[in-house]
């Protein structure tokens, strides 16, 4: 068993890339983390979610969780939608 296995995944989304670099929000209190851009998966967007395993501040895994990531996508799909609508009336 690795250690990502025995500590458990916490989410963490992509919020965007600074000089090589990727910055995190972590947890459902979103902390902020930065970590290096090759630590993550190379589909990794911003805006992409992501289960990771951390050691205090040390990224030790990090996967591309796809069913967060598209719920996420469309819950701002359908926010955008309703505004659009909203502008209409």
């Amino acid at each position: 068993m690795t250690n990502a296995e025995t500590r458990g995944w916490e989410p963490a989304v992509v919020d965007r890339f600074v000089d090589g670099f990727a910055v995190l929000l972590v947890g459902p209190a979103e902390v902020e983390r930065v970590v290096p851009r090759a630590a993550l998966p190379r589909e990794a967007r911003a805006g992409t979610w992501l289960k990771t395993a951390w050691d205090g501040e040390q990224l030790l895994a990090a996967e591309v969780d796809h069913i967060a990531t598209q719920q996420a996508r469309a819950r701002i799909a359908e926010k955008l939608a309703r505004l659009r609508q909203r502008g209409r009336k």
